[in-house]
């Protein structure tokens, strides 16, 4: 017969509830994994005495609702006296572990399981032996004489038992039966037993699988139109971080940003990305191009880079774009001698340049024309903001050999992004792969963001 929780124990999933009152923060989900059997709680599981008095029931209700509860005469011998000790003010459960131990092979019916588990799960609670009171709970659980109610909440019981004594696989599967199961109290949800789980396999040192299960924990939050807490998606990102555990670093900035698109997680996720990386000037030249279109380029050695890696001579335009908005934001002061002369360099070549463009498109264009030359007129109409045409020798670069893919693919992807096509961006976007992949996936995200109403792209 199906069984419920004592009032002892619901009063315990309370006490629990209770510690979680308070700021929503991390510590908040964390401070799940307390002892909630931590020695001192009982529970009013049925024994022998509640079988007895289900047998007086009447008959016809009885033969309704349940079957006869199932005790051998051997096992009822070795119950009673067990369980009467047990009742006596400061029982030895040392001493009455010889009995105990031979009770244990009695119990092989469903009903004497339930019975015997809850006489040890209390017996270790008197003692403070969670090993034995993991050992009842295992034994209520597996007797599957639990109701669909109650089984959830012991699973939750079996967790913490276990995460105290440090079998954290075990712990995993009863927590994941928990949550399974649906269950909640009234301050501690669905998700904080999620986060807790992620966090049991962090503090194994199984990052991989931690990150996987809270990626999977997000999925399933945003396939039911449920929002992701900022902090879920700092944790993985902490967590990937420190223990370089990549790509999964990058899905979590990528989604973190696309979540909740402000400067400073925009600065974040872009400085991440530099940080784990060894880019050489060209990768640079692109993330430096989308921490201005964020607007996150406020550092003077960053305007420096980029006017380093642009080059005023190959660049003019974009270079003197650069050092105008570092003047007027007053992240860069005037009287910088190379960033001064860096502004009189572009200067001199913008007329020049911006002749050549009609040359350079006309060559470009022309059947005969060599990657190199192709790919120089994608770059050049990228830095004078005329989106459509680098687009379209972008894209006819992609079709020549030799032609260096990835690059290719994460320009396309961003004069997509010019033109506004936000769509076909972010479907190009996705084909990088290799050491861009990542600030690929930075610029597919800046592509969903504007896509969703974002400020519109800079020219």
């Amino acid at each position: 017969m199906a069984t419920r929780a004592g009032s002892y124990l619901e009063d315990e999933l309370t006490n629990l509830s209770s510690t979680h009152r308070g700021g929503r923060g991390l510590a908040r989900h964390l401070a799940l994994a307390i002892a909630l059997a931590g020695g001192t709680a009982m529970l009013a599981a049925p024994g022998l005495t509640d079988a007895a008095h289900a047998q007086k029931r009447d008959k016809k209700k009885k033969e309704e609702e349940a079957p006869k509860a199932e005790y051998s005469k051997e096992f009822v011998a070795a119950y009673k006296p067990v369980e009467e000790a047990l009742k006596v003010e400061g029982a030895d459960l040392a001493a009455l572990r010889p009995q105990i131990d031979a009770l244990l092979p009695l119990a092989v019916s469903a009903d004497e399981k339930l019975a015997t588990g809850g006489l040890l799960y209390n017996a270790g609670a008197k003692a403070n032996d969670r090993e034995i009171q993991l050992k009842g709970m295992e034994m209520m659980l597996g007797s599957g004489k639990l109701s669909a109610e109650d089984t959830p909440r012991y699973s939750f019981v079996a967790y913490q038992l276990a995460n105290a004594l440090q079998q954290y696989d075990k712990s995993r599967t009863y927590l994941q039966h928990a949550i399974d199961g649906n269950f909640t109290t009234d301050q501690v949800t669905k998700a904080d037993l999620q986060i807790t789980m992620a966090e049991s396999y962090f503090s194994s040192q199984d990052y991989a699988q931690g990150l996987d299960y809270l990626q999977n924990a997000i999925a399933e939050r945003k396939a039911a139109g449920q929002p992701v807490d900022a902090l879920w998606y700092r944790r993985g990102i902490t967590v990937a971080y420190n223990n370089k555990v990549l790509p999964q670093l990058y899905d979590f900035a990528a989604e973190w940003i696309a979540d909740y698109p402000s400067k400073d997680n925009w600065r974040d996720a872009i400085n991440l990305v530099r940080n784990v990386n060894s880019f050489e000037g060209p990768e640079i030249l692109d993330l430096l191009r989308l921490a201005k279109k964020a607007g996150v380029l406020t550092e003077k050695q960053d305007y420096v880079y980029y006017i380093e890696t642009a080059d005023p001579r190959r660049l003019p335009k974009e270079v003197k774009d650069l050092i105008d908005e570092a003047y007027a934001t007053g992240a860069v002061s005037k009287d910088d001698i190379y960033v001064a002369d860096s502004l009189t360099t572009a200067n001199s070549r913008i007329k020049t340049d911006q002749s050549d463009l009609p040359a350079l498109e006309k060559d470009a264009s022309a059947p005969s024309a060599g990657l190199r030359t192709v790919f120089a007129a994608g770059d050049a109409f990228l830095s004078y903001g005329q989106y459509a045409k680098a687009a379209n020798f972008y894209q006819k670069s992609l079709e020549m050999p030799g032609v260096e893919r990835n690059v290719a693919l994460t320009r396309l992807g961003m004069a997509q992004i010019g033109t506004g096509d936000y769509a076909a961006a972010q479907e190009t976007l996705s084909k990088v792969d290799g050491s861009r992949a990542p600030i690929a996936m930075l610029w597919s995200a800046y592509a969903a963001e504007q896509a969703k109403g974002g400020s519109a792209p800079a020219a």
